[in-house]
């Protein structure tokens, strides 16, 4: 009985631990890093990367394309991503900007599914907790991708016991943020 009691207490923590990341790296950019040498990028162990495509409805990245572009020829996962602005608009008239250019996927191997920055989707966890009452409610239907510049990952927001990518420097020997994706190389291509 000792022994049952001990190994579901074991069992409960790591359930409550958050998965460790070691592979594979990535980055995200924007046009505040124009002119990135993705050989050098690959050369440091870079995987995948996301690249800023728009913001709102009235702005598209000077440098989406040649990022975009330069990122495919170095063999590189990529995907785009949005900065939303839900004060400007809706989210139905940002997606169909974002979508227009750049924000679009193919189940190809190499192009990741867009992505969001908004600060309830990607947030810290302590905006989480403050803003939004620790609320589990978005959980269910919305993958999390977290920003937490730290060694290790901490405690998720609520609802979340799993985040498919971490970004967990804003700085490093490659441009842009440092990210991590949960999972292997064929699970980042899928």
């Amino acid at each position: 009985m000792k022994y049952l009691a001990s190994l579901s207490l074991t069992l409960a923590a790591v359930q409550a631990t958050p998965v460790k990341r070691a592979d594979p790296q990535g980055i995200d950019v924007s046009d505040y890093q124009p002119n990135i040498d993705w050989t050098t990028v690959v050369d440091n162990g870079i995987s995948f990367v996301y690249i800023k495509a728009t913001e709102g409805t009235s702005y598209i990245s000077p440098t989406f394309s040649s990022q975009y572009t330069g990122a495919t020829d170095a063999g590189l996962i990529r995907g785009g991503y949005h900065f939303a602005h839900p004060d400007e608009s809706d989210g139905e008239t940002q997606a169909n900007y974002f979508l227009a250019h750049g924000g679009s996927w193919s189940a190809d191997g190499i192009t990741l599914p867009g992505a969001l920055d908004i600060e309830f989707i990607y947030t810290t966890t302590d905006w989480w907790s403050t803003c939004t009452g620790n609320s589990a409610s978005f959980a269910n239907d919305s993958p999390l991708w977290i920003a937490d510049w730290s060694s290790t990952l901490g405690a998720l927001p609520a609802g979340w016991a799993y985040t498919p990518f971490w970004q967990y420097a804003d700085s490093g020997p490659n441009p842009g943020d440092a990210d991590l994706w949960n999972g292997d190389t064929n699970g980042l291509r899928a």
